[in-house]
This record gives C-alpha cells, structure tokens and sequence, in this order.
C-alpha cells in the first residue's frame, strides 16, 4: 500500500482495499485496528458473509441474502461503512461493509485484541471479565468497543467517525467454518490469527446439517 499524508487519500486506498469479494476483505481485516470511543484494539477474528442468490457470491446466511430492505441496505455499499445489527434482539454486532455499491459483502468482526483503553472496555465488561475475553465474541467486542446500534452506516475511514479502521499489513490467518450458523454451515469463512487467546471457541449451530452436508 502507497502511505500517503493526505487524510483523504489514506480513506480512498483502504476503501478500495475493501472493495473486494467477503473473503479478501476479511482477510485483510486481520490485524487491522479498531479505534474510538477510548478503546484502540487488533482485530484477531472475523467472518465473511456474501450476498443475494443472484449476486457474485450468493451466502444463504446472510442478511442480505433476500435482497435489499430495511437496515440491510448499508450492506449494498459503499466499502468502509459499518453495518450493526442485533443478536437475538440483544447483542450488538458490527460488520465491516465490503464490495462495490449495489454489491452486497461484509465482515463480522468477532474478536478483538485490546492494545489500549483496557480499562474503559473492563468498566463496559465488568471487573469480573479476564482481559483476553474482554472483546471475545461479537457482543462481547461491540459492548467493550462502545458501538451500539446508533452507529450504523457510519463510514469507518471518516476522520469525524466515533468509531475507526485502519488496515494494516497481511496477515496469515486459519480458516474454518462460521459459528452459529444453520446455513452454509461447512463454508470455511471464519478467519483468526493463531495462538491469540482472544479467539472465540467454534460451536456448530445446532440446527445445521451434518458436517460436511452443507457448503
């Protein structure tokens, strides 16, 4: 990547780093950091979550897999937003919007390492929380990290944004099926930096068909 001192340009380089197929863009996610609210922490787990049956890469357990409506619709693009939802109507959970506009494609961010603010994410936790579970899980790391549902759509490489990305260098990850999920269960789209202990465990959704049943 072309380091440049311009705000502006550095935006537009990681927007076009992202605005690539789910599974590039997560990968490039790894290690990448995630800055606001007080908090600044490594991303060390995602997944990648496709789009409608009739786009490029068609993800039966997607959000957007239906087509546009409602809040999905920040899925659609542009590259570089935020898209929130909620987890069983409780957790919040932040995805990192990729593709091209019109093009559905995101990254669920699952875990973060936090580097600094560790002790505004255990104020959020409770001091009951060991640190490396402090951002572990997707709920877990929106409640440490202070994103809510008010930040949906909000462009991740904005300056003004509360909340921020910056991409880093490659990093190799694992690869191995998403968790939780019923549909497209064996797809190996969850991505994770070796050895971190912030890593969340892999549990196969009960209602998913057998190993090695499902794509």
């Amino acid at each position: 990547m072309v380091v440049s001192r311009v705000p502006g340009r550095i935006a537009a380089v990681s927007v076009r780093r992202l605005s690539v197929d789910p599974l590039t863009a997560a990968r490039r996610l790894l290690g990448a950091t995630l800055v606001g609210r007080g908090v600044s922490a490594m991303i060390v787990e995602v997944e990648a979550y496709g789009g409608p049956e009739d786009g490029p890469w068609p993800d039966a357990a997607s959000h957007s897999y239906r087509g546009m409506g409602g809040r999905n619709a920040v899925m659609f693009g542009p590259a570089g937003r935020l898209y929130t939802y909620r987890s069983h109507g409780i957790h919040v959970c932040a995805n990192v919007v990729c593709a091209t506009d019109q093009v559905a494609g995101a990254v669920l961010l699952r875990a973060t390492a936090i580097e600094s603010g560790a002790d505004v994410a255990q104020g959020r936790r409770g001091e009951a929380v060991r640190p490396a579970a402090l951002a572990r899980g997707p709920g877990n790391l929106c409640s440490a990290m202070g994103i809510t549902m008010e930040d949906n759509g909000i462009d991740l490489f904005d300056a003004k944004s509360p909340i921020q990305l910056k991409l880093g260098e490659k990093r190799d990850g694992v690869a191995g099926p998403r968790v939780g999920v019923s549909k497209a269960a064996d797809r190996p789209w969850r991505l994770w930096l070796a050895g971190r202990p912030e890593v969340s465990l892999y549990r196969r959704s009960p209602r998913a068909p057998a190993p090695g049943e499902s794509d």
